[in-house]
């Protein structure tokens, strides 16, 4: 168990699934993918051992942001991209909650980039779940910044013409200490992933492909549908061998003529070139590296699982450090002094 986790009060009374659901109507569409994370969640959480009550859901604006409704949790809704600032909030001056983010596509890397970038570079004690299905669902079908570029919709009626982000890339850009990807239908990989994320001091982000099946239907069918995701999908295992496809006949090699990341046929002269996986690396160089082999328009070749899982210093710690030495030195503060004092005036009516 992490140390900000050890903060964390244990509940007295052994938890259930049913203690997560809150007794609120669930109104996503139906065959949403959403209906399966948020399952993934609540079934989760027991194995937390941690108090409901000491439990946050901080969402922003969109279909994944309605999930602090069905948590038997405390939870706010918050506003457009900034449910990021509002939990680094609640995770530095609460240091004994357990503090989730539940954030889109749309509203973590549109209006919430920025916040998102700083939670991240932070290393806040957070665990950042971003549903990822490429569109904007609540507002009825825009692209996304992680559409594909070509994306026709009714934002985009000739296609989209902006480049995508990829979210994994991006966190990794901005020194995010631990970063997965998992699929929503995966119910087992996505409750290792959470379990991970959930044990990590600092701030964990999870990529959650979601699919959205009334605006962009089947966007992760090549990762879904069981022939193609042998080949597609790639799962990441510390400690192991980069290998997928029929009985890991593929392997992931660095290419000695670019530097970069490749699949190849696994063959006896090639074997040992294969890649063990190491997300416990300090550089995410090759992270990254692995993050770029996922292609924005055939998902033909896709890393699932932990990129980067590494120890820095924790930001709500740190500055717990700082408040303890500055009393030290100086004693407990007086906010009404501080309020009052320097260059204050009245107002006479």
């Amino acid at each position: 168990m992490s140390e900000a986790l050890k903060l964390v009060p244990k509940a007295e009374a052994k938890q259930s699934m049913k203690d997560f659901k809150s007794d609120q109507e669930v109104r996503w569409c139906p065959g949403c993918g959403d209906y399966a994370v948020l399952a993934a969640v609540q079934g989760f959480m027991p194995e937390l051992g941690v108090a409901k009550e000491n439990i946050v859901f901080v969402s922003g604006i969109g279909c994944s942001s309605r999930f602090p409704y069905y948590m038997n949790t405390y939870g706010m809704h918050s506003i457009h991209g900034r449910a990021p600032a509002i939990a680094t909030g609640l995770a530095t001056s609460r240091r004994d909650l357990s503090v989730w983010v539940v954030t889109g596509d749309g509203d973590a890397l549109s209006i919430g980039g920025n916040h998102l970038i700083h939670a991240l570079r932070r290393n806040v004690n957070l665990k950042i779940l971003l549903f990822n299905n490429r569109i904007y669902g609540l507002t009825k079908g825009q692209y996304s910044p992680t559409s594909e570029v070509g994306k026709i919709t009714k934002s985009t009626p000739m296609g989209s013409l902006d480049a995508p982000f990829n979210p994994v890339s991006l966190a990794l850009g901005a020194e995010a200490s631990f970063v997965a990807r998992t699929i929503d239908s995966d119910r087992k990989h996505l409750t290792e992933v959470l379990r991970q994320a959930a044990d990590h001091p600092g701030t964990a982000l999870v990529e959650i492909y979601q699919n959205c099946n009334i605006y962009n239907d089947n966007a992760f069918e090549a990762l879904k549908d069981r022939d193609q995701a042998q080949e597609a999908v790639i799962r990441l295992e510390h400690g192991r061998p980069i290998r997928f496809g029929a009985e890991g006949s593929k392997g992931v090699v660095r290419d000695p003529a670019t530097g970069d990341l490749k699949a190849v046929t696994v063959t006896p002269d090639n074997e040992d070139d294969v890649l063990v996986h190491d997300a416990h690396m300090a550089s995410p160089a090759v992270a990254f590296a692995l993050s770029r082999l996922a292609d924005a328009d055939t998902l033909h070749r896709t890393p699932v699982g932990v990129f980067r899982d590494t120890d820095r210093p924790v930001y709500d710690t740190d500055m717990a450090g700082q408040l303890v030495w500055a009393i030290g030195q100086k004693g407990e503060g007086d906010l009404a002094s501080l309020l009052a004092g320097g260059e204050t005036w009245t107002v006479v009516a």
